[in-house]
């Protein structure tokens, strides 16, 4: 038997179902609903599909409804083409018939609707002009619809109503009403004009029950729902939750879709009924796989697409259409996007308007007044009207615009006057910057960068900047990026993200590829790792050569246990006294934990502050600096050496405190290279270089650092401690005199000469500068453990107890004050207790040498 020919739509409709290789999810759960009965909590009787023009709803509608007719269902489509419910209904009918399923009884209701429409029409023409000459014009005949509306006989007329002269229709409306009874002698005649759902529903719903009964599904759809919604909405409701008109067959099913998500207010009781489909622009993977199967797939053309449609599926497919070959024949669907958006506004004011509201990005109605061209008076009824379009959403307090929408809008304004874009972009970056300084008039500038609404002014103006093309807006907004970092990832974020928003919105390629690495590289590593990007730090890793991280290095109390090289021999009779966190040598002439003037905030307060990175985080990229996935090319803009500067100080303390003293000294160097004469810097690189266990190497820099600015009492502290790692206590004593006689509260510096102090056997003395320091920080376990050994040093085991005790109620976790207690048990014949002591410290730290003698030597005590 030969198979029957398709016909040419037939085929059409096939390759673009063809072509629909994305919504697989929302067609199988359409889909799907076919196979749960209506009496199962899981059917569901109503779906709403929605989301911005050009996503895809009608495609998705006619989808569904190849769905439901593959399931056998009688199926209806009514879109904008109608404009009030018995036209809706009309073609409905039509549209059954097609399908074998006439509904004679409502064609009937509605063609005597039809009739009796036009018979109170006449009338009211005659009441209104009751001696007309010919044939009634198209505007005589809307002048007599108003005077129905006007009457209340035609609902949803009202926009007619404004023309008509109240005192015409007071006149006429006597004339009226006489016409009308004489022309309807029965009350379904009044009704069919007005209330013509109340007689046609009904019928419906009979109907709908005749045809239930030959197909096991009737689907409803109902497409352009912003357009038909406002005349169907409250219908549609009242029929799928009362039985006001009737009945309507358990097998019904009614799909609707709009650019807006449904009235919960409304339709909020429903919620168990029904399904909201929400549709997003295709994903990359998506746009990708249609451009695939049209056959696209160099990677030129398909980037090139991804650039230009944001996803919209409506722009993906017209430029698949056009099987472009290379970039240049992407042509940029911009325009097309925009009729999309705007295709049922056709006033040219409201259009400019919409337009307008897309160069900002974030708008409310003092942004409007100075983005709009348009008059005064105009100003608050377009701003209105621009917050309720629906593809604008209010957040906070402000509009926003869907990026699927505001993009072709910005490149369709950019690529059709670049002149007056950037005239516009100016003005806006104008009145951004003069509300700026009105909000910092008076006010203390270093305080300004904790303000949100500064900031906000601040960011909007220097975005506004950068799309007007300001020769000077990229450097100063990598300036202010650093200031950014300095409070904190979320604000950073707000940053880079402009930075990157700027780029694309105004086709910038520096500013667009800053963006892109600094967005990934904040995503990677934090601000630490934005801050290194900008300044394009290179960090060779080299090995460590103390191998074992030294409790003097700020490691966390406990760590390692052992004593670091060079500051007193690991003997019974020596404390184990390791360093807790938080000790980098810090002067307190300022305050308590202040550094010297001069220098950069140290590690043990550099918190949130410049260059800081969360605990946990890592500087992302490769060497170079570059994140991952950073373009080849170095697109620096060059920053001012001044803020350079300060990046690399400031990275170098986040690092510093995370123990990473290789790269802390490889942002030092760069530092150098920008200060050569800093006392500062090289004071930091030095005790940085110390810390990693290279006091050789840190020597040099700290004797310069003293050389050039004698009361760096920072400085004069490391090189106290470095002197005594390379065996010189006499040295090791006067430097560190010299940074006491400077800032006599300096808690590092007396710590670091107590040591000093016993190498000497000034044990006196030692003890002296621990009760300075304990009394100066009374909440620092590592004190407290320096000054119990200390105390068991010269006999005084029982007191050296109590300053242990502390230490630990301090810091439970405490290897070194563990093991020192231990000794001290021991000597005072509590072996149990110190065997108890020595194995805890061992459990805190295996490798803990000098704790592992002890115990040793306990245990050999005790047997003997």
């Amino acid at each position: 038997m030969a198979q029957a020919r398709l016909s040419m739509q037939q085929i059409v409709q096939q390759r673009r179902r063809a072509g629909l290789v994305a919504r697989a999810a929302e067609r199988e759960l359409f889909r799907a609903n076919f196979d749960v009965p209506p009496g199962d909590a899981r059917h569901r009787f109503l779906f709403h599909v929605h989301g911005n023009a050009g996503v895809g709803k009608t495609r998705l509608l006619r989808e569904f409804e190849h769905i439901a007719r593959e399931r056998g269902a009688l199926t209806s489509y009514v879109d904008a083409g109608v404009g009030a419910i018995p036209e809706a209904l009309a073609e409905m009918c039509r549209q059954f018939a097609a399908q074998g399923h006439r509904f004679k009884e409502l064609e009937r209701l509605l063609a005597a609707h039809r009739e009796r429409r036009h018979e109170a029409e006449t009338a009211a023409l005659a009441a209104l002009a009751p001696e007309p000459v010919g044939a009634p014009s198209a505007g005589s005949m809307a002048v007599a619809r108003a005077g129905l509306a006007g009457l209340g006989l035609i609902p949803g007329a009202g926009a007619f109503a404004a023309v008509l002269d109240p005192t015409q229709l007071a006149q006429g409306a006597d004339r009226l009403r006489t016409g009308l009874s004489a022309r309807f002698r029965s009350h379904e005649d009044v009704q069919l004009v007005l209330s013509p759902e109340s007689v046609l529903t009904p019928v419906l719903a009979d109907e709908l029950h005749g045809a239930a009964a030959d197909v096991p599904w009737i689907v409803l759809f109902f497409d352009t729902y912003e357009r038909t919604g406002p005349f169907l909405d409250a219908w549609l409701h009242d029929v799928m939750t009362s039985e006001r008109h009737g009945a309507f067959p358990a097998t019904v099913v009614v799909v609707t879709a709009g650019q807006r998500p449904v009235d919960t207010a409304h339709w909020g009781a429903f919620a168990d009924f029904m399904t909201t489909l929400p549709l997003l622009p295709f994903t990359e993977a998506e746009s990708r796989g249609l451009l695939a199967a049209r056959g696209i797939t160099a990677e030129p053309v398909v980037a090139e697409v991804l650039r230009l449609t944001g996803g919209l599926p409506v722009l993906v497919s017209m430029l698949a259409g056009t099987s472009p070959t290379g970039p240049e024949d992407v042509a940029d669907p911009s325009a097309t996007a925009v009729e999309r958006f705007l295709k049922w506004e056709p006033h040219p004011v409201r259009r400019a308007a919409a337009l307008a509201g897309a160069l900002p990005r974030r708008l409310d109605a003092d942004v409007f007044r100075e983005a709009a061209d348009c008059a005064e008076e105009q100003l608050d009824e377009l701003y209105a009207w621009v917050s309720g379009l629906p593809f604008v959403d209010e957040r906070g307090g402000r509009l926003h615009y869907h990026d699927v929408v505001r993009a072709p809008m910005l490149r369709l304004q950019r690529g059709r006057s670049p002149r007056r874009w950037a005239e516009c972009q100016r003005r806006l970056a104008g009145v951004f910057g003069q509300w700026r300084e009105e909000a910092e008039a008076g006010r203390d500038t270093g305080r300004l960068w904790v303000d949100e609404e500064w900031r906000e002014l601040r960011l909007a103006e220097s975005y506004h900047r950068l799309c007007a093309r300001d020769r000077q807006a990229l450097p100063e907004v990598l300036r202010d990026l650093v200031e950014a970092c300095d409070q904190g990832e979320s604000v950073a974020r707000h940053w880079v993200r402009a930075l990157e928003d700027a780029g694309r919105d105004a086709g910038l390629d520096e500013a667009a590829a800053w963006g892109h690495d600094l967005v990934a590289a904040l995503e990677q590593g934090g601000t630490g790792a934005v801050l290194d990007r900008l300044v394009g730090s290179a960090r060779r890793r080299r090995p460590r050569r103390d191998p074992v991280r030294t409790p003097e290095a700020g490691t966390p109390a406990g760590a390692s246990g052992t004593e670091p090289a060079g500051t007193w021999p690991v003997a019974a009779s020596a404390g184990a006294g390791a360093v807790p966190a938080g000790t980098w040598p810090v002067a307190a002439s300022a305050g308590a934990g202040a550094e010297p003037a001069g220098t950069w905030p140290v590690a043990a307060s550099a918190g949130a502050g410049a260059g800081a990175v969360p605990a946990g985080a890592r500087p992302g990229g490769v060497p170079g600096g570059r994140p991952a996935g950073a373009g080849p090319r170095d697109r620096r803009a060059e920053l001012p050496a001044g803020v350079r500067l300060r990046v690399h100080r400031g990275r170098a303390v986040a690092l510093a405190a995370q123990e990473d003293y290789v790269g802390a000294v490889a942002h030092l160097t760069r530092a150098e290279a920008l200060a050569p004469d800093d006392a500062g810097i090289l004071a930091e690189k030095g005790e940085c270089l110390r810390a990693m266990g290279v006091p050789d190497e840190a020597l040099p820099e700290l004797e310069r650092a003293v050389g050039l600015d004698p009361g760096h009492a920072y400085a004069w502290a490391s090189l106290g401690a470095v002197r005594l790692a390379l065996g010189d206590p006499d040295g090791a004593l006067t430097a560190l005199d010299r940074a006491l006689d400077l800032s006599p509260d300096y808690f590092w510096a007396l710590l670091r000469r107590a040591r000093v102090s016993r190498e000497l056997g000034d044990h006196a003395r030692r003890l002296a500068d621990l009760d300075r320091a304990v009394a100066l920080r009374p909440d620092s376990a590592w004190a407290h453990c320096e000054r119990g050994d200390a105390l068991r040093a010269a006999g005084r085991d029982e007191e050296a107890l109590v300053a242990y005790d502390l230490a630990l109620s301090l810091d439970p976790g405490y290897a070194s004050a563990y093991a020192s207690r231990g000794v001290s048990r021991h000597h005072l014949g509590r072996t149990p207790e110190a065997l108890a002591d020595l194995e805890r410290a061992l459990e805190l730290n295996p490798s803990y040498a000098w704790a592992r003698a002890q115990r040793d030597a306990v245990v050999s005590h005790r047997d003997g």
